[in-house]
């Protein structure tokens, strides 16, 4: 259980790290677009904001997983000491959770007993912390997925406004986006189990939103010669 709710969160992460990516250099590169049709500009700041956003979502995801990381080792070794000094308390404890769990007294008990004898530390560790303590998160692995999910989600509104012709960078941009946001709308609304329409039609708004207000922005500073 504890290793299907740890997949389903690294899913919803990587989600919501191409969406981040998606709507962040979209907004970037659209907004400059508003203000010149350099496509060597657009694109300077399109890599520009894709290194940034990159390198922010991996720091604050080490930074963050570290610290959870940190918080799981402390519990651990706190469960550690308490199985050391007192064996049958834990046991006890053990047991009393499989009885909330449904099971009879003395079932409850046999079980306890049986996987303590196995390994009495992932035993307390699964059952009490819902921690397994062989498969901690790794803070770098945390880091390189959250950055790599980024420059995917990115990807998509930089090769549109590039390989777009000069007249219609915008409009094709802007819905290659919208499509994309579609995506990992219902990806995260699945993964997260929540309303599929509401969690797509969420995200693509706010997309569509930031989209028209970085664009309108550059047309206001729109400047000529770049």
């Amino acid at each position: 259980m504890a290793n299907a709710t740890h997949k389903l969160n690294w899913l919803r992460a990587s989600v919501l790290g191409a969406n981040d990516g998606i709507v962040s250099v979209a907004g970037l590169v659209i907004g400059v677009a508003g203000a010149t049709n350099s496509a060597s500009a657009i694109l300077a700041a399109g890599i520009a904001g894709i290194v940034a956003g990159a390198i922010a979502m991996a720091a604050g995801e080490y930074v963050s997983v570290s610290s959870s990381k940190d918080t799981e080792k402390a519990i651990l070794d706190k469960e550690r000491y308490e199985l050391k000094n007192f064996p049958e308390k834990e046991l006890k404890e053990l047991a009393q959770i499989y009885k909330e769990k449904g099971l009879t007294d003395k079932t409850a008990e046999l079980v306890a007993k049986e996987l303590s004898e196995k390994d009495v530390f992932a035993a307390h560790a699964h059952a009490e912390l819902n921690i397994d303590p062989n498969n901690l998160t790794s803070p770098w692995y945390a880091a390189f997925a959250s950055a790599g999910s980024f420059l995917l989600g990115a990807a998509v509104p930089l090769i549109a406004i590039i390989i777009s012709p000069a007249l219609i960078k915008v409009p094709v941009t802007f819905v290659a986006v919208i499509i994309a946001l579609a995506v990992t709308g219902v990806l995260s609304a699945k993964a997260g189990g929540a309303s599929v329409a509401r969690a797509t039609i969420r995200v693509v708004l706010g997309g569509a939103l930031a989209m028209v207000a970085t664009f309108i922005i550059g047309k206001l500073f729109a400047v000529s010669g770049i």
